[in-house]
């Protein structure tokens, strides 16, 4: 979305546009991502990017990197608390999270994932969450899972004014309800995608996810569909991509799912440069006099 047209993004400036970390966007690119961009890249055949992030220092890195949008996700479950699924998480851990991240940045669309059991109960609970998300973290929307069965939840936030991207196919929340990590929208399954895009179009999000899907199901969904959609595994034939920080830059230990492209190899840096500097310790090489003061 950085090479975006001086025409889809009004708050534009001309010529390339410095943020405070000295890094350039694109010129023309917006100064600060927001819902019309999505909607504007759609309808321009412009490539969304998006990745998670739980704290500052990495969102300042997406953010100089022109990521254009940072879901602080409860995969932070898996990533942050160690968890083995992201069932766990509360609003109270997501929340603080959040806040960091949406400090960090100057020009990304942060969003706030609405964890497990913060809005099953109906369309209140679920925009209080979002109230809670809003109010209390600083970042642009929220997302939450589900197509047909959150209609009225989505569309609640969405009459209270927060932007929603929605979340349909696999979607881990109900990890044990599909039983496991298995693709949707396959063979007759791509009636209830179709139907799901559509519910959640109508409710009011500005965005969907599609999570383990068929890549022509991901085509079909975004061929219905007027709001972006991003992929998660789902295929090159969507709006925009999303992945997992930590499995795209090689930090995650064990399995990595066969849909994302290792970017670098932060486990191996990390346990090098550790091993080394232990070594440095044992040899009393390190501190020496260039690391020390008079």
């Amino acid at each position: 979305m950085s090479g975006e047209p001086q025409t889809a993004a009004s708050d534009s400036s001309s010529g390339a546009e410095q943020n405070p970390y000295g890094g350039a966007s694109a010129p023309g690119g917006p100064k600060r991502v927001r819902t019309r961009h999505f909607q504007n890249a759609k309808r321009d055949g412009i490539k969304i990017t998006g990745l998670t992030s739980y704290d500052q220092l990495t969102a300042r890195i997406f953010d100089e990197a022109g990521i254009d949008f940072l879901l602080v996700g409860d995969s932070a479950g898996n990533n942050v608390f160690g968890h083995e699924t992201t069932l766990p998480v509360t609003v109270d851990e997501l929340i603080p999270l959040a806040r960091a991240v949406a400090g960090a940045v100057t020009r990304a669309f942060v969003i706030a994932d609405m964890p497990f059991g913060s809005y099953e109960n109906g369309p209140e609970d679920a925009l209080h969450t979002a109230v809670r998300f809003m109010k209390e973290t600083g970042a642009h929307a929220v997302k939450l899972e589900g197509g047909e069965r959150s209609y009225k939840q989505i569309r609640r936030i969405v009459q209270a004014g927060i932007p929603v991207m929605a979340h349909i196919g696999y979607t881990p929340q109900s990890e044990h309800g599909l039983g496991g990590h298995v693709i949707q929208g396959r063979g007759e399954g791509v009636q209830q995608l179709l139907a799901d895009a559509k519910a959640v179009q109508d409710a009011g999000a500005f965005a969907v996810v599609l999570e383990m899907v068929p890549a022509d199901a991901a085509r079909q969904v975004t061929e219905l569909l007027d709001i972006p959609t991003i992929s998660v595994g789902a295929g090159p034939h969507t709006d925009g991509q999303l992945l997992v920080w930590t499995d795209w830059a090689g930090l995650t230990i064990g399995r990595v799912p066969k849909f994302v492209k290792q970017y670098a190899n932060l486990a191996g840096i990390l346990s090098d440069a550790a091993k080394e500097w232990r070594a440095d310790v044992e040899a009393g090489s390190y501190p020496n006099s260039e690391h020390s003061y008079e």
